[in-house]
């Protein structure tokens, strides 16, 4: 192995190993590589930002965006509504809701037709008095297996696009992805309507309506001479944080005051409403010298207390949110937004202690307490979805009908090569923000910017990969294992291969490390590239095993209370349809 061989298999490795571990995000790590690959020669200077150029990003952002629209606007709650049955049997109605985010996530973001979906399912599970995770699961995989039927439905399938462009001069088209993709997506979404209920774990978790606050809430009145007494409301906090107490609100001359400001300071007769643990209150309450009394009936806090403008609402915290690795306290939640944190559930286990310090980690689900605007307001400006019933209406048909008809219009210019699906998709983007159908300040945290780094960076260490030979080296260590050749073997292979990445590191990655192999492989076996590329899209898109895989396994763990040992019971029998289902369809609609 020559040395640009050595260098770039370490820094490959090396890559990898950090995707797998975690501990740094998935861009900045891929960030890293390619400035290593500059620093060793690897990737010209002048080449080391070129992939932010790529066509496939341009599409990815375009689809992100408009997949807001599709969200904000209603165009979604009105394909909703008119395609699910109101039926009582819980098969046909989960088979439903399954088959409706497959078809979206053909279209639109996966991840937003997921958050959208969510909700929806949780109430139906509740309807039906079935564990939540045996609804949240099939949609979870459905819209995964639906986004692999079209060019725009994953980024693995524009990236895999982007390298037959790069390779033959010629793009996958909008539907080239659909024979396969289809038929795979039949098979899986038929094994989970068959054998779902007895492959999936019946794992229970609490949520808002199991969650006494009487238990937790108290109120306790700060008496003349109380420690309490002149101290700001975040000095009180800071004295009884070890406690894991935190006052969530304040009653001053009969006005109730919810999420009090950090620095009001408090008086004689205040009454402090304290939320903590049983078996902890005591110990905050003779911190600050306060008098318990008797909860009084605005103490409890539930979904009907409409008269002092409070309410309590789950969210779960997206595998892209901004609040990832902060704390409540950090995010100044009462400053900020007037809302409290009332308890963090992650993977099925609910908690009240250490609230205020606890760093958020994805698919944790909070319970918030506040003003419904304001509890709205948090949860779209930091990457959280709500997970109430949503009434489905569209609030705004004109915009609902555009979004809609810019879609399909994009979809079908792309379909038919008018314009390449860069140019045709960011013109739909352009149009619904001139129309103002989506905002302007909506645009940037539309787009999912961890993905556009990531795809920007690895794009030019996967070229690094060919100019060096490493691919070829890779390719050939795997037709060595082939007897005879055969294409059918190589083609489950590299699916294998990709499946097994794919299921710990992001999926994008995944398709742009493979897709150097899979042209190599396809090169040292004389065979055309498009088999070869199209099992590392099926591949990419099959993340199953873990909650890792794809950002639907992730955001489902805490909501549908799930361990990450739960996937592959599922998941697994999944992979396995997709194997022998995809291997025989490549062959047949893409002849080697």
């Amino acid at each position: 192995m020559a040395n640009p061989q050595l260098l770039i298999a370490l820094i490959v490795v090396v890559t990898i190993g950090l995707f797998l571990w975690g501990r740094w995000r998935h861009d900045v790590v891929a960030l890293a590589a390619l400035l290593v690959c500059v620093i060793a020669g690897l990737v010209p200077p002048s080449e080391a930002f070129s992939g932010f150029s790529h066509p496939a990003v341009i599409t990815v952002a375009a689809i992100l965006v408009l997949s807001r629209a599709l969200q904000t606007s209603g165009a979604v709650d009105a394909v909703t509504r008119h395609t699910l049955p109101d039926s009582d049997t819980p098969g046909i109605a989960i088979a439903a809701l399954v088959a409706l985010a497959a078809f979206l996530s053909a279209f639109m973001n996966n991840v937003g037709a997921l958050a959208l979906l969510m909700p929806i399912g949780i109430q139906m599970a509740k309807r039906h008095h079935m564990p939540t995770g045996r609804v949240l699961m099939p949609l979870a995989f459905g819209s995964i297996l639906g986004g692999m039927t079209t060019l725009i439905g994953t980024p693995p399938n524009l990236i895999v696009a982007g390298f037959r462009q790069d390779q033959i001069g010629t793009s996958f088209t909008m539907f080239d992805f659909a024979p396969v993709g289809l038929v795979v997506a039949i098979g899986g979404l038929l094994l989970i309507g068959l054998a779902g209920r007895w492959l999936i774990p019946a794992r229970t978790r609490a949520d808002a309506e199991d969650f006494d606050t009487g238990e937790y809430l108290t109120e306790a009145v700060v008496t003349e001479g109380a420690k309490a007494e002149g101290l700001r409301i975040h000095e009180a906090e800071t004295n009884i944080e070890a406690t894991g107490a935190q006052v969530v609100a304040l009653i001053r001359h009969g006005e109730r005051l919810n999420a009090p400001h950090g620095n009001t300071k408090l008086r004689a007769n205040d009454t402090l409403i304290i939320e903590a643990e049983p078996k902890s209150l005591m110990q905050a309450v003779g911190l600050l010298g306060l008098e318990m009394t008797a909860p009084s009936e605005d103490t409890q806090l539930t979904d009907k207390s409409k008269s002092e403008g409070a309410t309590l609402m789950e969210v779960v915290v997206m595998p892209t949110a901004g609040i990832i690795g902060r704390s409540a306290m950090s995010l100044r939640l009462r400053a900020r937004y007037g809302v409290n944190l009332l308890a963090i559930s992650r993977q099925g286990t609910q908690t009240v202690a250490r609230l205020r310090s606890m760093r958020f980690r994805p698919s944790d689900v909070l319970l918030m307490q506040g003003a419904a605007d304001q509890l709205q307001e948090f949860a779209l400006n930091n990457g959280c979805v709500p997970l109430a019933d949503r009434s489905l209406r569209v609030p705004k048909p004109r915009h609902a009908w555009m979004a809609g008809a810019t879609l399909v219009s994009a979809v079908v210019g792309a379909g038919f090569g008018l314009l390449p699906a860069a140019i045709t998709f960011l013109l739909g983007a352009l149009f619904l923000i001139a129309t103002g159908v989506i905002s302007t300040e909506k645009i940037y945290t539309a787009i999912d910017w961890p993905v556009i780094v990531l795809l920007g960076a690895l794009i030019p260490v996967a070229g690094a990969m060919s100019s060096t030979g490493l691919a070829d080296l890779m390719a050939a260590s795997l037709l060595d294992g082939l007897p005879n050749g055969e294409a059918w073997m190589m083609i489950a292979g590299l699916m294998v291969i990709t499946m097994t990445l794919s299921d710990f590191m992001n999926n994008a990655a995944t398709a742009a490390m493979m897709c150097p192999v899979a042209l190599s492989a396809a090169s040292g076996l004389g065979i055309q590239p498009e088999p070869a590329l199209m099992a590392v899209a099926v591949g990419a898109s099959c993340a199953f095993l873990t909650p890792i895989g794809h950002q639907n396994n992730t955001l489902i763990l805490s909501p549908g209370g799930f361990r990450f040992s739960d996937y592959w019971r599922l998941g697994l029998p999944l992979e396995l349809v997709v194997l022998t289902t995809a291997t025989p369809m490549i062959l047949l609609i893409w002849p080697p």
